[in-house]
């Protein structure tokens, strides 16, 4: 599938609208998994445009929350971004505030995908060690369940997410959860490195 942008150029796009550390992490760690999901489901040959979808899923959030994917769907194409590319981050907010539909299993995966990155995130966060590298699936599911914890990540989202892919909640959980531990450290560096 075709971006119509480089890393490079999607990167710059997103920093020119996003500075809060909070955002751009979590841009970097759905990159990272978007990329790891298609690695993992057989769309290697695509795994950079995976990955672009979730580094610029949130483009418009920080600045015209209001107008989350009515925005990118104007400054996506705007910097050169292809048609499929632009899709797919307004289909990610599907039922929220976009109206734009989840096709293809790439769309599917970032839309439930998206949501339970910040549950894992502030579960991460609660831990001795700050990190996800040791947290169990049965500690996930009882945050999960739990829903005073995180209680701005819609649950509902992700079980409606993985019901899309067809898969156990369980599965989207555990899958989720391996990607953002192979990708953790290089996202520290990442920001680090701001």
């Amino acid at each position: 599938m075709e971006a119509g942008m480089t890393r490079q150029q999607a990167w710059d796009l997103l920093r020119e609208y996003n500075q809060e550390p909070f955002h751009l992490q979590h841009a970097l760690t759905v990159e990272a998994v978007m990329r790891w999901y298609a690695n993992e489901l057989g769309y290697g040959e695509d795994a950079d445009f995976w990955a672009l979808c979730g580094l610029l899923h949130d483009v418009d959030f920080e600045r015209w929350p209001d107008q989350h994917c009515v925005k990118a769907a104007e400054l996506l194409p705007a910097a050169g971004a292809s048609e499929a590319l632009t899709h797919a981050v307004c289909s990610h907010a599907y039922g929220l505030c976009s109206d734009v539909e989840p096709e293809h299993e790439m769309e599917k995966v970032l839309f439930a995908a998206d949501e339970l990155t910040g549950l894992i995130g502030a579960a991460a966060k609660m831990r001795p060690s700050k990190s996800c590298t040791d947290m169990e699936l049965s500690s996930l599911k009882k945050k999960f369940k739990d829903k005073k914890f995180a209680a701005g990540c819609s649950r509902d989202v992700i079980r409606e997410g993985a019901e899309r892919l067809g898969w156990e909640l369980d599965t989207l959980m555990d899958r989720t959860l391996q990607a953002m531990r192979a990708s953790e450290a290089d996202i520290q560096n990442a920001m680090a490195a701001l």
